[in-house]
């Protein structure tokens, strides 16, 4: 005959039991950190919601077979060390880096976690990697060092405007991937009769400063170079350049969805979406010193209808039949 006690002592022991096993469960869930350079909202919701969905599309849900932990520097990418370090400390099975500056916030936080680049410049330039092909650390992922494509920006933005001959360009000096942009863009500038006005930031306040020397200046054109601090000013981007009435040409699609005119180049989102599988065959047990480094192999031309009828231009026909998306 079973006693009080002795059930009481059972049903304990059942409890008990299925708290180990969940315990155990939750244990070995993937911890999987985003560190940024950025904000969540609205420099990232595109991207961070399309390697959400890659994840998903792999079998991978947050909160159930994954854990994501999200650091964001919010513009201050002196705050990645110590971000990154806690992401380090929170036991992370890898950390998914968007951008240089947390890549190598990451990095030096640690030599044996692994390390996913959603972007990234010139990742062997950088010495992220020992090459592409074979990576040789804990550091794999995407890389998009594409200087050649400044030319084509430049040729897009004279086709747009015919008469175009003075063209304002932000970009940051001490970023090794923009200096190589820059010299290519100065390159094409000669080719096209076009005149460049060089408009440098080393740090966001910077960014603030050349809004002001834009808004005075007035050049027929803009070029930006995409960072984490003009993607972290990218509201106040936007607004100068219409209330101005500058066109003005971006190297993401981002820009445009956002209301930017016109832009030739990845999306961030298509690099996010490919991280995932990155993400995907660490967790299974491979190693990034061996998993190859990608280079994006499409780009987008995108063209914002409604921020030109705002600026009063008309989109040649040539253009909409070359563009990837137009939005109305």
């Amino acid at each position: 005959m079973t006693t009080r006690r002795e059930v009481l002592g059972l049903s304990f022991g059942c409890v008990l039991a299925m708290h180990v096993v969940r315990t155990r469960a939750q244990a070995r869930v993937p911890r999987i950190g985003v560190l940024a350079a950025g904000s969540p909202n609205p420099s990232m919701p595109r991207p961070i919601e399309a390697l959400l969905q890659a994840l998903r599309d792999l079998g991978y849900v947050d909160g159930r077979t994954i854990q994501i932990e999200y650091r964001w520097a919010d513009g201050k990418p002196e705050r990645l060390a110590a971000l990154a370090d806690d992401l380090v400390g929170a036991n992370v099975a890898l950390i998914v880096a968007s951008g240089d500056a947390a890549t190598r916030a990451a990095r030096q936080a640690s030599r044996t976690v692994p390390i996913v680049m959603a972007t990234s410049g010139d990742a062997v330039g950088a010495g992220f990697v020992e090459s592409l092909a074979r990576p040789g650390g804990n550091v794999t992922g995407m890389t998009a060092i594409t200087p050649e494509l400044s030319a084509k920006r430049l040729q897009i933005l004279k086709d747009l405007l015919p008469r175009l001959s003075r063209v304002a360009v932000l970009w940051n000096p001490t970023d090794p991937v923009q200096a190589l942009d820059w010299n290519e863009t100065q390159s094409a500038a000669r080719s096209l009769g076009l005149s460049l006005q060089s408009m440098e930031f080393r740090t966001p306040s910077d960014v603030d400063r050349a809004l002001v020397a834009l808004a005075h200046s007035l050049p027929e054109a803009l070029v930006v170079f995409n960072s984490a601090e003009t993607v972290e000013r990218r509201a106040q981007l936007l607004d100068v350049a219409a209330l101005h009435r500058i066109p003005a040409m971006y190297d993401a699609s981002e820009w445009v969805t956002t209301g930017g005119l016109i832009a030739y180049g990845v999306t961030h989102a298509s690099l996010f979406r490919r991280s995932a599988t990155f993400v995907d065959r660490i967790l299974k047990g491979a190693k990034p010193a061996d998993l190859p480094v990608e280079q994006p192999f499409s780009f987008l031309l995108t063209i914002n209808l409604k921020t030109a009828k705002a600026l009063g231009l008309t989109i040649p026909q040539s253009l909409l039949l070359r563009a990837d998306e137009v939005i109305q």
